[in-house]
């Protein structure tokens, strides 16, 4: 059975198919809200739900505020609730995000559902352009991942990938008590702040592909994951980077995955 979520206008029911968890405590909407920053300006909601970060962001300025919303009952009630919102009936997953480079100095914000929001940040940071902020609640573990460094066990191609085109950072922890229905796990608020166009990678899919090669054999040495591809050459310059043969994916900066990705994919 889903779980009914009170408020204005008619009840609505969270879907369970579509991941939904509202947020529904006041003061933890109106933190997450301020952590975009204050002012005029477009910003992107992504996932809007009942609205509990919406009125928040219409209070701090930010206009023109649009929404993307995939369930077509609760875009209809944000339209009827808040008119000022220009709601945008559509899947994150499929949605065209080249087109923001039409809006320069879109800032962006949601609390993304758990089972997409990987793949969802995954097509935003290497696929929209001209964004100047991000703000991000996803699962704990995830936002963990998301910031890790290398060398940890947590490091993996969902952190090299996003760290590629943005700076990530966990800001704080959200409890599971301030959503309904409530997860039986933790929420992690995430900044993020594009990189300059000129330290984006040059071949988005070769890195990729050098990502999925490297992490689907992590225990594994970088010499025998390329062994068909290994020479002198290959060896020398990772020399040069001091990357040893014996390393392992984890152990590798952004930096160098995107110069191996050039070497080898490219």
């Amino acid at each position: 059975m889903n779980d009914p979520v009170s408020g204005p206008g008619r009840r609505v029911f969270a879907k369970r198919s579509l991941g939904q968890n509202f947020l529904f405590d006041v003061n933890m909407a109106r933190r997450i809200a301020s952590t975009l920053g204050p002012g005029e300006g477009p910003v992107l909601e992504i996932g809007p739900g009942r609205g509990a970060l919406t009125q928040h962001l219409l209070a701090l300025g930010a206009r023109p505020l649009l929404a993307l919303e995939k369930d077509r009952d609760l875009a209809r009630e944000l339209k009827t609730r808040l008119p000022e919102v220009q709601v945008v009936l559509g899947d994150g997953l499929t949605f065209a995000w080249e087109g923001l480079a039409a809006l320069p100095g879109l800032r962006l914000i949601g609390n993304l559902p758990y089972n997409v929001a990987s793949p969802m940040l995954w097509e935003i940071v290497h696929r929209a352009r001209g964004w100047s902020r991000a703000v991000f609640m996803v699962q704990y573990e995830v936002g963990r991942r998301i910031a890790a460094t290398p060398g940890g066990k947590e490091y993996g191609a969902l952190s090299v990938w996003l760290q590629a085109f943005a700076r990530p950072r966990l800001l704080f922890r959200v409890p599971p008590q301030v959503f309904r229905p409530q997860p039986k796990i933790d929420s992690a608020v995430l900044e993020f702040v594009p990189r300059p166009a000129e330290e984006l990678p040059k071949h988005p899919h070769a890195l990729s592909r050098c990502l999925a090669a490297c992490f689907q054999k992590r225990r594994k040495q970088l010499k025998s994951i390329f062994k068909s591809t290994w020479n002198r050459d290959l060896e020398e310059g990772l020399g040069e980077r001091g990357i040893r043969p014996e390393a392992r994916p984890e152990d590798l900066s952004v930096g160098d995955f995107m110069w191996l990705s050039g070497r080898i994919f490219a």
